[in-house]
């Protein structure tokens, strides 16, 4: 889509060229901030619906949000929002959470860690919901946010951040634009997240049936004898895990090392998050004289088995297919098989989706989600001829690369276009687009 510019344009001090007709005016003259508060003398059974900060980002806005009564509610749990009104976080600035509110339950209630921006009269809401979403705007609260490990700006601050302020009917026709043209834009991406998380199921349905019923739809079958797992091959085995293995399964150190700006790579949960060992998402780098002691507990090899034993994401798989130098955390677990057992078709049965029902049932619950060393080793793995092992490997090299070529290029697609809306949004507030003739032809 081919939009026209404005014909004339003036350079600002704030904002640089905007259309000559436009004004600049601080964020404090078009609306008002923190307008209200709850009362300490709320009363305690008050119900109210809780947004924090990590409940909220600019590309989806308010994501989820928390029922509390207000005695049971953090003492940032005060601000009261209305429809029309933004969120822009004013702590940790660098997660961008900046969320408009439409519609609004009346229990509504917003962190202190927000500024809830109100527009005055003269002020399309519409309009200042994309103005204060538009990349400049986002930038310029990070700019000015003070503090390294917590960036932080006040309200004042904020306020005095300037914006564009066009005549109201042409914020009416902005807006109005901008929601038909995002509304396209997220279904566009609403389509490529579906079909990621088909690809995904396809995926795990793969793994699943290969590693559990085999390559042969003809072969005799029989109960495995294991609830989660089914009837399996009749000529395959089923096993404890550590009759598999060449030497007990082992974790990390328990203790947070020293980190360092270089050194040895130190590899926690997050890195296995994608299914293999991400090294840009490490926990860090450690010092060759810590690797050298860790060493002693665990030395990372190809064909090691790495299993996320505590966490969110416990029981992400992935296996060791490098062979540079590197250690692991307490959240891994170890696991090196022994000669005769293909480890890539282990680590695929460990990754099925009957395993994953096996270690829901086996993880017990302190302050998260854990499995031990001991009910890993005792998890029960179904077990082919080695032959048979390698042709399921053979297999599944074949068929995943495809499934997940096409999930990076959904991915792909969904990072273009959430791009394209963030450029729009901003060509758009700032007039370097004129879309009052767009509209007027889409209403004609």
């Amino acid at each position: 889509m081919s939009l026209p510019r404005y014909k004339k344009y003036e350079d600002t001090d704030a904002l640089g060229l905007l259309p000559a007709h436009w004004q600049t005016k601080p964020l404090k003259w078009v609306s008002t901030i923190n307008d209200e508060a709850l009362p300490e003398t709320t009363p305690p059974d008050y119900q109210l619906e809780y947004v924090d900060i990590g409940s909220v980002s600019l590309s989806a806005g308010i994501e989820k949000t928390e029922y509390l009564e207000f005695k049971d509610a953090p003492s940032r749990a005060r601000r009261i929002v209305r429809d029309g009104d933004v969120l822009v976080s004013t702590v940790r600035t660098y997660l961008k959470a900046i969320a408009p509110i439409e519609s609004p339950p009346e229990n509504l209630i917003a962190s202190t860690g927000f500024a809830v921006v109100r527009p005055n009269q003269g002020c399309v809401s519409g309009f200042l919901k994309y103005s204060l979403q538009s990349e400049r705007f986002v930038d310029e609260v990070i700019a000015r946010s003070t503090g390294v490990s917590y960036p932080a700006i006040n309200a004042s601050d904020l306020g005095r951040i300037y914006v564009p302020a066009p005549p109201v009917g042409e914020q009416t026709t902005i807006a109005a634009f901008l929601d038909r043209e995002t509304a396209k834009i997220d279904g566009l991406i609403a389509e490529q997240e579906k079909l990621i998380s088909l690809l995904a199921e396809k995926r795990q349905a793969t793994i699943s049936h290969a590693v559990t019923k085999g390559l042969n739809p003809d072969a005799p079958m029989k109960d495995s004898g294991v609830s989660w797992l089914g009837e399996v091959p009749a000529h395959w085995d089923v096993v404890a895990l550590k009759y598999l293995v060449s030497s007990p399964i082992i974790d990390g150190p328990h203790e947070t090392p020293v980190k360092h700006d270089n050194g040895i790579p130190f590899v926690s949960a997050e890195s296995l998050s994608k299914g293999f060992i991400d090294f840009d998402k490490i926990w860090g780098h450690i010092s060759p004289e810590d690797h050298a002691k860790y060493c002693k507990r665990y030395s990372p090899m190809r064909g090691d088995i790495l299993i996320v034993k505590l966490g969110a994401t416990t029981g992400t798989t992935a296996i060791v297919e490098t062979d540079k130098e590197f250690n692991v955390w307490v959240p891994l677990a170890a696991v090196r098989l022994q000669e005769g057992i293909e480890p890539k078709f282990v680590c695929n049965v460990l990754k099925s989706n009957n395993m994953k029902i096996a270690y829901e049932l086996n993880w017990t619950y302190g302050t998260q989600q854990t499995l031990g060393l001991g009910t890993i080793s005792n998890l029960r793995v179904p077990i082919p001829p080695i032959e048979e092992q390698k042709e399921i490997v053979k297999y599944l090299d074949s068929i995943l690369p495809l499934l997940n070529s096409l999930s990076d290029e959904a991915s792909r697609g969904i990072a273009l276009l959430k791009e394209r809306r963030s450029a729009l949004v901003s060509a758009a507030v700032t007039g370097k687009i004129d879309v009052r003739h767009f509209a007027e032809a889409e209403t004609a």
